[in-house]
């Protein structure tokens, strides 16, 4: 079985129910759009607000690209990325390249021009699909890049690009016939090390369905449950729980933005059973009905049964509140990574809520262990790093050997995370092995910050860790040592900042001597001892 099988058995089922629904509330609304009226009807603010499509235009959509991919010479195992926000079209995308034994490879609409070079040349993506956020991006780099096709979704086609509208008009809606077995190829994701530097992690299909059986069978997703999707869908996290919905032939909803009352209408108007938020999203939706700039008493959510979070560490306290407010819902967390097809190796379950803080037991069809570095299985209460053995582990690395190596143990994943088992088995994440700070969800790498803030002349070295922070989980703290003879201020770091992705900027500025071991590596151990827990931001540095 392949991941395409649950979406044409969809589309032959139950045909004319909808599966998807795009919102934009930042776009004046109008009236809904089906698909085959979007192009043509649009707001007064020449955007659309609320489009839909069903289940059988949704798998249409997706044999049209197939077709079209297939007749400019995409052929089974090549490579096709997809670099868009958030959209109506993007799944029907996804799929049709899967249709033609092509490899997805969705990747994160906030790289840079560099990030995209790179992350195209390693993953050798023959095709790309973009939409007009990144049209200024690829412009960049495009003539150094081996891609042969660009296909736009948008107005104002750039010059090197087809647009993918017009082109698939004329394609077939039939179905490709390309033999696809469960263990082919199917994508490409990216994630990275402390280095910065993105590694392609290559999944197969059997891995895709897995993570539909995983997401079900956790949720409990039936075909009248409404999945509210905020986060983006490059990412494992918000696709991999959206297949609970792909599996029964639920209704998605794509939500455009993440303001609390944005989130709150959206629940209440499309009916939404289930969302899945991030740490600071779920700190706003509380903090904006504590100040009283939303009433709950605005909206019905009587029918919203499932809150969950992840892709971050979930503070206890922040559930508790969350519970205080909305006390007839459940409740879950969920642990994953992109090298373990996303979500659910490890999963708490509604039914442990008295364990909020662990990340929760081994997933369904998923193994557990906490070792040692010889892979050897530590007590309860020991710290060792978590690692993790079921269908959804990567076949590897791509063109990555040595970092496949590193993580793959034979059956088994090392996740790099470090954590514990408590008496009745339940995991608690302690530490990271790796560098990476996780602030609001997203990955940042200290050696990409590091290495920006060393071109200004007046620093003479420099050490970014993670800082605990109530909303985001961490912030990017970089420690500054300045130049002998010159001064620094706060101020004139954060203008200096101003050419990185917003992101990527560090929210506090510690002027202070940067440790470094006799081999020249920063101790940064020393720093999170020093830091970590909270300090107070120097606006000066003194000469």
């Amino acid at each position: 079985m392949v991941i395409a099988d649950f979406l044409e058995k969809n589309a032959r089922i139950r045909p004319d129910e909808v599966s998807l629904v795009e919102i934009n509330p930042a776009l004046q609304p109008d009236h809904t759009v089906t698909w085959r009226e979007y192009n043509l009807i649009e707001s007064a603010s020449g955007g659309k607000f609320r489009r839909e499509i069903t289940w059988r235009e949704f798998d249409r959509q997706a044999n049209r690209f197939a077709n079209l991919l297939l007749t400019r010479g995409i052929q089974k195992g090549d490579k096709v990325a997809i670099l868009l926000m958030n959209c109506l079209e993007w799944l029907p995308i996804y799929f049709g390249i899967l249709k033609t034994g092509a490899l997805a490879v969705p990747m994160n609409f906030r790289y840079t021009a560099e990030e995209i070079e790179y992350c195209l040349n390693l993953s050798d993506a023959r095709t790309l699909v973009l939409g007009p956020e990144f049209v200024g991006r690829v412009e960049q780099v495009h003539k150094r890049l081996n891609i042969f096709h660009y296909f736009y979704v948008g107005d104002d086609t750039p010059c090197f690009a087809d647009n993918y509208e017009r082109f698939i008009t004329y394609c077939s809606t039939t179905a490709p016939a390309v033999e696809l077995l469960d263990g082919d190829d199917a994508a490409i994701y990216f994630s990275s090390g402390t280095t910065g530097f993105p590694k392609a992690i290559l999944h197969s299909h059997a891995a895709l369905v897995s993570a539909c059986l995983t997401e079900q069978h956790h949720h409990g997703q039936t075909k009248d449950d409404v999945f509210l999707c905020i986060p983006p869908l490059y990412h494992t996290g918000a696709k991999m729980h959206w297949f609970g919905s792909l599996m029964t032939g639920g209704r998605a909803v794509l939500l455009r933005g993440v303001r609390p009352d944005w989130v709150l209408q959206a629940v209440s108007d499309e009916k939404a059973t289930i969302v899945w938020l991030l740490v600071p999203w779920v700190q706003d939706i509380l903090d904006s009905l504590e100040r009283g700039d939303v009433r709950l008493s605005d909206y019905q959510l009587g029918q919203w049964r499932l809150m969950h979070v992840g892709a971050q560490p979930v503070p206890p306290s922040l559930i508790t509140r969350w519970l205080s407010v909305f006390p007839r819902q459940q409740y879950d967390t969920n642990y994953g990574l992109s090298e373990s097809i996303g979500p659910g190796c490890v999963h708490l379950g509604v039914e442990n809520i008295h364990k909020v803080g662990a990340i929760g037991k081994a997933g369904y069809l998923w193994e557990t262990r906490i070792v040692d570095e010889q892979m050897n299985d530590v007590p309860a209460g020991v710290v060792g790093e978590l690692a993790v053995r079921g269908p959804g582990v990567m076949k590897c690395y791509y063109h990555n050997a040595q970092a496949t190596e590193e993580v793959l143990k034979g059956d088994w994943l090392c996740t790099g995370d470090m954590a514990r088992y408590d008496m009745d088995g339940f995991i608690y994440l302690v530490d990271r092995k790796k560098d990476v700070i996780i602030s609001g969800g997203e990955n940042l790498y200290p050696v990409q910050i590091e290495d920006f803030l060393r071109a200004n002349p007046r620093i003479k070295d420099v050490a970014v860790i993670g800082m605990a922070d109530e909303r985001l989980g961490e912030i990017a703290a970089a420690i500054i040592e300045v130049k002998p003879g010159e001064t620094l201020t706060e101020t004139e770091v954060e203008e200096f900042c101003l050419d990185l992705p917003r992101y990527k900027r560090p929210r506090r500025i510690i002027f202070a001597s940067v440790p470094r071991n006799p081999t020249g590596k920063i101790e940064k151990p020393k720093l999170r001892e020093q830091y970590g827990a909270g300090h107070l931001v120097e606006k000066q540095s003194t000469k």
